[in-house]
């Protein structure tokens, strides 16, 4: 369950590569000219404390970390975020969209990683408990076309990236099992298309997810 909030929460999971930064920025847009506010944010990051975090965990040799070392930044990191600023921006009533959650620590430390989904869930209720996202797009990509498209990008950030393409496939179907575990939460939006196509499909999902609340 995800706790009564005046703001709107929305999250963008997928692979590396599947265009999540695009279809935010152009959520961001669609949803200001509609008059809301909106506050764009990421993970591992988005506060101080948390950007901090960020730069141990996504630069560096594939093998730095342990999955359980990963998850429990990727929680240290995430409980700074909730607290300064997803939650504040929620309580005033702004439409918050953040490029990975707790999704991307269950796929890739609990399931892809093998810490175990038991694990993960029991950080999850100490850290975020009731306050996931209303709606979490999963974008889904291909592994080979995902990390192709991010190669082409030559970004410095590329630590998760290097674990191989075994590994992202593993992301790849964690992440499309835990829509299918959560349907009221998740949707699944075929990411190969145009951004345009995508973006269409992207906007209605978020519309659905409005209306409900009304």
């Amino acid at each position: 369950m995800t706790a009564k909030r005046k703001g709107l929460f929305i999250s963008f999971e997928g692979g590396d590569g599947a265009g999540k930064s695009s279809q935010i920025g152009r959520l961001a847009d669609y949803l200001r000219a509609g008059g809301k506010t909106v506050r764009v944010t990421r993970e591992p990051g988005g506060s101080d404390g948390a950007e901090t975090i960020r730069k141990l965990l996504v630069d560096g040799a594939a093998e730095r970390w342990s999955p359980m070392c990963e998850a429990l930044m990727m929680y240290a990191a995430r409980a700074d975020h909730l607290e300064r600023v997803i939650l504040p921006a929620l309580d005033r009533g702004e439409a918050v969209i953040t490029d990975r959650f707790a999704d991307s620590t269950m796929a890739y430390q609990g399931i892809a990683g093998a810490l175990g989904e038991e694990t993960i869930a029991r950080l999850h209720a100490l850290v975020v408990g009731a306050n996931d996202p209303d709606l979490t797009i999963i974008l889904d990509v291909p592994t080979d076309i995902g990390l192709a498209r991010a190669g082409g990008r030559g970004r410095a950030e590329s630590r998760f990236e290097s674990k191989g393409a075994a590994y992202q496939e593993k992301v790849r179907e964690a992440f499309l099992k835990i829509a299918r575990d959560n349907p009221r939460r998740c949707v699944v939006i075929d990411a190969t298309p145009d951004e345009e196509i995508v973006f269409r499909a992207v906007a209605a999902a978020v519309e659905k997810a409005l209306q409900s609340r009304r």
